[in-house]
């Protein structure tokens, strides 16, 4: 069997940073697809904090049809819910938790396309094709030894002081349950659920982008530290004072460097930690979330592999990342270009590629 991952479409994003937006893009995705018998959509698969979710919907409704056109029945589709569009899952994901005690690492349901909820309108979109579609959460094992999740569980662990991880932080210590003393996928959602939900609400309700044309406030505050300048080493410092604080607070350990090397090291090692937490013995672990791409050539092999052994691949992204993350130069060969994808036989080692390279 040969399987198709590719994680963090962010399908109906704004501002030019959805590439699936671009027909020549949807084509080369669909070639893909088209020689896979299984397509594993890996999280963040639309956009639910920029626009309402009809309007995330409707914009996938005219990619996914168009990009498992060439599937056909007897092929699978399996769907995993990412941080960004959590809300699509949570009524499946609620109903299957309340039918009995959960399976270890994974939640797994034959989606119902009938159903008048947001997860059967994304499986009609898919179904049109002839494929199944199946749901899993927080992951799925796709062979005996490869476990893949979108891998937002991480955001728990870096030491970054984004807002997702000060968010974790803050539930963490309102429920008091520590970092050392989280062993399940239930833990993790009682921390990071309510902040999903919370910002789903803000796009639902309110009309406002919580992440907006370049990312969002993070990015923002990348690119302006990268740019250096009196502005980026008055802002570093006061990254690295809040950071302290924080800390102090109570909120974990935090740091004020957010360099890319350091940004590149602190998740690997968040989501190798939440790996270890769960429990997960695979050789191979495929995740996606942080839309840096790896291992390429010039990685340090090392890092990319977790606590347990496990040798981490992740999947990159579909969208088109800013100054944050690279220049114009860099564009060529960076590993947050839009395009990767992983390819996964029966055997042998997960493969790493870049659908939209030439």
């Amino acid at each position: 069997m040969r399987t198709l991952v590719v994680s963090d479409l962010h399908i109906g994003a704004r501002h030019g940073r959805a590439r699936l937006d671009d027909d020549a893009v949807v084509e080369a995705l669909a070639a893909a697809v088209s020689q896979a018998d299984r397509l594993v959509l890996l999280g963040d698969i639309v956009e639910l904090r920029q626009r309402p979710m009809r309007d995330a919907l409707a914009a996938a409704s005219r990619v996914l049809p168009r990009v498992v056109g060439g599937m056909g029945e007897g092929r699978e589709v399996v769907l995993v819910a990412g941080n960004h569009d959590h809300g699509l899952f949570a009524a499946w994901a609620s109903r299957r938790a309340a039918s009995g005690p959960p399976a270890p690492l994974t939640l797994e349901t034959t989606v119902d396309w009938r159903k008048k909820e947001p997860l059967a309108a994304l499986a009609r979109m898919l179904t049109s094709s002839g494929a199944s579609v199946r749901a899993a959460y927080p992951g799925v094992w796709l062979r005996d030894d490869v476990y893949a999740t979108h891998g937002h569980y991480l955001d728990r662990h870096t030491t970054a002081p984004g807002f997702e991880r000060l968010g974790a932080g803050a539930m963490g210590k309102l429920l008091k349950l520590p970092v050392g003393q989280m062993r399940s996928p239930h833990d993790y959602e009682r921390i990071l659920a309510p902040i999903y939900a919370w910002m789903l609400a803000i796009s639902e309700r309110g009309g406002r982008e919580i992440d907006g044309a370049d990312g969002g406030g993070s990015s923002r505050i990348l690119r302006m530290l990268r740019e250096g300048g009196l502005k980026g080493r008055s802002l570093q410092a006061g990254v690295s004072s809040l950071a302290k604080a924080l800390q102090f607070g109570g909120l974990g350990e935090l740091s004020g460097d957010l360099s890319g090397p350091a940004l590149y090291r602190t998740e690997l090692r968040g989501f190798g930690t939440a790996l270890a937490n769960l429990g997960v013995d695979a050789e191979y672990v495929l995740f996606g979330h942080t839309h840096r791409a790896g291992p390429l050539p010039t990685d340090d092999a090392a890092l990319w592999v977790g606590p347990r052994g496990a040798r981490l691949v992740n999947s990159g992204c579909w969208v088109q990342e800013g100054a944050a993350f690279m220049t114009p130069e860099q564009q060529a060969a960076s590993p947050y270009r839009a395009g990767f994808a992983i390819e996964l036989d029966d055997d042998g080692p997960p493969r790493l590629v870049n659908l939209l390279d030439a």
